[in-house]
């Protein structure tokens, strides 16, 4: 029997990457999300990180007037992160560990060590509309960490699988499979609706996407390095076909 069908939001900080290192106008992070919205993206991620690298807070202005699918805000649970999530108001409000000397998020937030403080910090963004999510890694403490404190979503942190299976290491990659797969189906015991993504391919996607109890993927890197060979449309349309095909 088919899976029911897997939302794919993509994220487009790395069209600002590219923007920013000419410092000129080009390419629009807008125009890219509205080009995935075109070719049936379900959501549009973006990372709005403190020391903007990438996206900025004009591009999150630009992104909540102009796209019409949901808008995934990541963001460190800082104050500032705090008062611009309250003043946009997006559909989502996904928060990330983040170190300034990172190239990308390095793995999951540490729910279960912060517990108090995030239960604080998520309660006016779950009033004003957000649904808010924790990016963690599959561990249960974090997943039972995040349903306490009245997250609406994890998102399981693919990264090392997807290390491991850029490596080769085929064995390794079957046991951190196997331990998203089992942190899925906790998640989604708790009531807590159950994202994935970091550091998905073509190649890596299948396993990942068969998985029941998964509601959504978030892949950008991948994607906007795709779109240098095919056209972002084009990759996109190809990842949504693949990951249809392992929900089948």
């Amino acid at each position: 029997m088919a899976l029911a069908k897997l939302r794919l939001g993509v994220n487009i900080d790395h069209v600002a990457t590219v923007r920013n290192a000419r410092g000129s106008a080009w390419p629009d992070p807008l125009r890219a999300a509205l080009l995935a919205e075109a070719a049936g993206a379900d959501g549009i991620t973006a990372h709005l990180r403190e020391d903007r690298r990438h996206i900025r807070d004009s591009d999150m202005e630009a992104l909540r007037a102009g796209i019409g699918i949901p808008l995934n805000f990541e963001c460190a649970a800082t104050d500032e992160m705090q008062a611009i999530a309250l003043r946009l108001k997006p559909h989502a409000v996904c928060l990330v560990p983040e170190r300034r000397e990172e190239r990308t998020t390095e793995g999951g937030l540490d729910v279960a060590g912060d517990e108090n403080r995030l239960a604080t910090y998520i309660a006016p963004l779950t009033a004003a509309g957000c649904r808010v999510s924790m990016f963690i890694g599959h561990d249960a403490r974090q997943i039972e960490a995040s349903a306490r404190i009245g997250a609406a979503v994890v998102e399981l942190h693919t990264g090392h699988y997807s290390d491991l299976h850029a490596e080769g290491r085929m064995e390794a990659v079957e046991a951190e499979l196997a331990a998203l797969c089992e942190g899925a189906r906790l998640a989604a015991s708790l009531g807590l609706e159950v994202h994935a993504g970091h550091g998905l391919t073509y190649d890596n996607v299948a396993p990942v996407a068969a998985i029941p109890e998964l509601a959504e993927l978030n892949i950008g890197h991948f994607l906007i390095g795709e779109a240098i060979y095919m056209g972002l449309g084009p990759a996109i349309e190809e990842m949504r076909r693949r990951m249809d095909e392992a929900r089948a």
